[in-house]
């Protein structure tokens, strides 16, 4: 999953004005909208339905999964169920308000309500995803959009999009329209860019660093434990810029190139105090540190105890 706090572009305004949306129709079967919605169906139109259930008796339900279209599901309140996307086993137990699930066409899924549920389903067609996608990022796609990964989605903002969908009432049927094809099309234009902006990013930082590149970054570092070297001195020692350095090498160890040269810089330190009689401060100047205040700070923070205190302990174990 994402974080909520990334920001995404803004759907454009003027998507609302080339495609149009349906009314909230009640389903009488799971994932199925109703009879009346067959012609906008037709046209390449955002379908929106609902599927409510108040009875407490679990109920099994199955749908083979729409030829055409993606089906964006919304949970609307908390309720307990077992849900299978593609024979799969996705969720089993407590779903909260709010979680998102999207499914490709022709996708088979599988439920057991085992309490009370609200669901809000909006079936997209290519058309609209193509938009969407042209809105946000100022480009076509290249070929047809399909968003295949099943995962929960959890976002405060479509949260809010879809209970504010949920809930409209208009007298008047051509604003309560209006209001139903923007907030639909707002919502069906972030989980566009949420899906291709965390797909680029994912791409980007796939790759680790190669085993040649952080052999010599571990030979750079071994070699200058005693000098005041930086991110960008251990960078060029392997060709590569700060940052994609730093990424790549992070990806490979599971840690930030400081951090590991702070553990290289303690572990040297801590044979220099159980092998030698240099005093603290001389200890520490050989392991690159400015001062013995740091020095300490850092090893306690790494070991759990005061280089002395440390060395004090080795040599009685010793």
């Amino acid at each position: 999953m994402i974080s909520s706090s990334t920001s995404y572009p803004e759907p454009a305004a003027d998507v609302v004005r080339k495609t149009l949306v349906s009314r909230i129709g009640t389903e009488n079967q799971w994932r199925c909208p109703v009879d009346e919605d067959a012609g906008a169906r037709q046209r390449g139109n955002i379908l929106v339905s609902r599927w409510t259930r108040n009875d407490t008796q679990a109920l099994e339900v199955v749908n083979p999964g729409s030829a055409a279209h993606h089906c964006i599901a919304m949970n609307l309140k908390c309720t307990s169920l077992t849900f299978s996307h593609a024979g799969r086993t996705l969720v089993r137990g407590r779903v909260t308000a709010g979680a998102l699930q999207i499914t490709a066409p022709g996708v088979a899924c599988r439920a057991t309500f085992e309490s009370p549920g609200d669901v809000l389903h909006l079936f997209v067609s290519q058309q609209v995803l193509g938009e969407c996608f042209e809105d946000t990022f100022g480009r076509p796609h290249a070929g047809d959009i399909r968003i295949d990964d099943p995962r929960l989605v959890r976002d405060p903002a479509l949260e809010r999009l879809g209970q504010a969908l949920a809930v409209s009432q208009s007298d008047d049927a051509a604003l309560g329209k209006v209001f139903t094809d923007s907030v639909s099309l707002a919502i069906v234009s972030r989980v566009i860019a949420r899906h291709f902006t965390v797909s680029e990013r994912q791409t980007r930082e796939a790759s680790a660093l190669p085993a040649w590149r952080l052999s010599r970054a571990v030979e750079f570092v071994e070699a200058h434990l005693a000098e005041p070297i930086g991110l960008a001195d251990i960078a060029n020692s392997t060709g590569l810029t700060r940052m994609h350095f730093a990424s790549q090498f992070r990806r490979a160890t599971g840690m930030r190139p400081h951090e590991y040269l702070l553990r290289r810089r303690i572990d040297h330190a801590q044979k220099l105090l159980r092998e030698t009689k240099y005093n603290v401060l001389d200890v520490a100047l050989s392991c690159g540190f400015r001062s013995q205040a740091h020095f300490t700070t850092v090893f306690k923070r790494i070991v759990g105890d005061t280089p002395y205190c440390w060395r004090t302990k080795a040599n009685v174990d010793r």
